[in-house]
């Protein structure tokens, strides 16, 4: 029967709907009255934009999954910080509906900050904890920012699922944090990383690499594959696999690191030693470029 529901959905989603680029959070919400009153599932892919085979596959598992699918795409300004790269942040609106439209996606909402963000806005939704490690010990505002708009993302869609990367291991985490912290009725997907041929996870920021720092990036991958490797051996010490990581990715000159870390993969508290679900996570400089990788054991 599941299978006879997904071949329908695709069906339908190829042969009978064409997507839709909205730009205005009062036409979306009265798309999706109607497609409520017709009793579809609505399932909602937040992006940044600048999509790729990552994005992708969140958008792929969404179309198998549910009725509808909504792709958030819009470069959030509140979840960055002073000199970080939100002017240069790579947009292009239409190679991101080209790659919607072909995968079935029926609303790709596309807002300004404006339509976001009222001018005299002052309410955001924070939290502690979860947010105060990792990345956020030196992006103090990000996951504000990231919380308030996926909040509002959340009250605008009310999607039955909503699908995250792994990628953003930290990011994920927090936002199933929130969801169970604030009641939202809402299933929080995971999916796993997409990495390049080379093992490269994919990120939009790669576009930021040139030829010699793309081959230095992949010492985050490689970092990544040893930590699992020496878990897999055996290994229960903490520290002594986040050393190996450490000397791993410090033998590359281009690479600067901004934390490498083995926590908790639910609370990401700091552990000392490899048992139940843990999280290595990093964050590393390939030249000005900021890039993160993690894997889940």
């Amino acid at each position: 029967m599941a299978y006879f529901a997904t071949v329908f959905r695709l069906w339908y989603k190829t042969e009978i709907k064409k997507m839709k680029l909205i730009q205005t959070i009062n036409e979306l919400r009265a798309e999706l009255d109607v497609l409520r009153r017709e009793g579809k599932t609505i399932g909602l892919v937040p992006t940044m934009g600048a999509l790729h085979a990552g994005h992708a596959s969140l958008v792929k598992r969404a179309v198998a999954e549910n009725d509808v699918v909504v792709v958030s795409d819009f470069v959030n300004p509140t979840q960055f910080g002073e000199n970080e790269d939100l002017g240069s942040y790579p947009r292009d609106i239409k190679r991101d509906a080209a790659l919607c439209d072909a995968a079935g996606v029926e609303l790709l909402f596309n807002p300004s900050p404006e339509e976001m963000y009222y001018k005299d806005n002052c309410t955001f939704v924070d939290m502690n904890r979860l947010t105060d490690v990792l990345c956020g010990k030196t992006r103090p505002i990000h996951f504000s920012g990231v919380c308030s708009v996926v909040t509002k993302l959340f009250h605008i869609v009310t999607p039955d699922r909503a699908y995250f990367g792994q990628k953003d291991a930290q990011q994920l985490a927090v936002i199933r944090r929130m969801v169970r912290d604030l009641n939202f009725d809402i299933e929080i997907v995971g999916c796993p990383i997409v990495r390049e041929a080379d093992g490269l996870a994919m990120s939009s920021r790669n576009t930021y690499l040139n030829e010699e720092e793309r081959k230095a990036a992949l010492v985050l991958s490689q970092a990544v594959r040893l930590g699992e490797e020496l878990v897999e051996a055996g290994e229960k010490n903490a520290a002594v696999i986040k050393e190996k990581m450490i000397a791993h990715i410090e033998a590359e000159p281009l690479a600067k690191i901004d934390y490498v870390e083995i926590v908790d993969a639910q609370s990401l508290e700091p552990v000392s030693e490899i048992q139940g679900e843990i999280l290595s996570a990093m964050a590393v400089y390939i030249g000005k470029t900021r890039l993160i990788d993690n894997f889940i054991r």
